[in-house]
């Protein structure tokens, strides 16, 4: 006969739809009961995609059916509403499911080095020197680049109800795993480990009645993704991708993502656009041209952004100084980005 381990093992490579992680270290089954080689399994599911449980049961019966000893297989989907499904704007205004928080706003990417951390830490000024409160959550956990974005090494402390109090710098409350860790120190975790830390970060900060919490989310749809577009009730996200064909195939990846789980597209933002040439004024597409253009109108969606590519970007960056605090008559990067943080307010 079978036995749970032997379900359990099997479920294993049961991946929710679109995304890398298994149902099973998500803990998405949460029951599972078995007479004889009869076996029934509670799995439970937020979506509003009838595609989701469809997937995932026929991914279930085909590794179930090939466990040993195993006879008749039930499963029993309990499919729930995401966070702030079925919310109209006006009902959800002012409300969010992490305390402390009007707004919460994910920046997000297909694949690595397009510039995400970047363009997140630079929009969190441009919104705050707006006029509103803003929060920037790095939940890249294992390369979490935010405290060196904004120069900082301070170190959160805790206060009585037992929060996590962020870091403020350039009136932007910030927290990140890089604020925890001694310098050059990795972060070796699983899955379920960094679910873990993604939630406290979330939830077990004491966010100060920010208007709007920004969400560094590491490249791709892995774990932590899934963690968030799960249990938070995002308002929407940003995609940022480069001009280039290969950037863009992982872009349209994590629109899939988010279009999955009935999370709004807010837009695209194209970094590293053109190179303006200081010295004679001649634009040069270094990574092709119109790419992010093209996808926005492939998805019906603004693109809200191109963004230069500005050696002083990468100099303020490395400076912990970010070119958003830059006059925009200085630089045509930080023009965009408070063009782009108003287009979000």
């Amino acid at each position: 006969m079978p036995t749970e381990q032997d379900i359990r093992t099997a479920l294993g490579n049961v991946r929710y739809p679109g995304f890398s992680r298994d149902i099973i270290s998500f803990g998405l089954v949460k029951g599972i009961q078995i007479e004889g080689k009869n076996v029934t399994i509670d799995i439970s599911v937020a979506t509003r995609d009838p595609n989701i449980p469809r997937l995932i049961h026929e991914q279930a019966m085909d590794v179930l059916n090939k466990v040993a000893g195993i006879g008749e297989v039930k499963l029993n989907f309990d499919i729930k509403d995401p966070p702030g499904a079925g919310v109209t704007a006006s009902e959800k205004l002012g409300k969010s499911s992490i305390p402390g928080v009007k707004k919460v706003i994910a920046i997000a990417s297909g694949k690595g080095g397009v510039g995400k951390s970047t363009v997140a830490s630079n929009l969190a000024i441009a919104m705050s020197q707006s006029g509103l409160r803003v929060g920037l959550c790095d939940c890249d956990l294992y390369g979490p680049s935010i405290p060196h974005m904004f120069g900082t090494e301070e170190r959160p402390y805790q206060n009585d109800e037992q929060q996590i109090v962020p870091i403020e710098k350039y009136g932007v409350q910030l927290i990140s795993m890089g604020f925890l860790l001694e310098d050059g120190s990795p972060v070796i975790v699983r899955g379920p480990i960094a679910t873990r830390y993604t939630q406290q970060f979330l939830r077990q900060v004491a966010w100060d009645n920010l208007d709007v919490l920004i969400l560094d989310l590491p490249p791709g749809t892995g774990d932590i993704q899934l963690t968030i577009v799960q249990t938070v009730s995002l308002d929407g996200a940003v995609i940022v991708t480069t001009p280039q064909e290969v950037a863009l195939i992982d872009a349209r990846k994590a629109v899939g993502m988010f279009q999955k789980v009935n999370v709004p597209i807010l837009g695209i933002i194209e970094n590293m656009s053109y190179f303006l040439c200081p010295s004679d004024g001649q634009v040069y597409h270094i990574f092709g041209k119109g790419g992010g253009e093209h996808e926005a109108k492939r998805l019906g969606v603004p693109l809200l952004g191109q963004i230069p590519i500005e050696m002083h970007v990468r100099e303020c960056g490395d400076e912990g100084h970010p070119i958003a605090l830059e006059d925009v008559e200085k630089s045509a990067s930080s023009k965009v980005f408070r063009e782009i943080a108003a287009k979000l307010k």
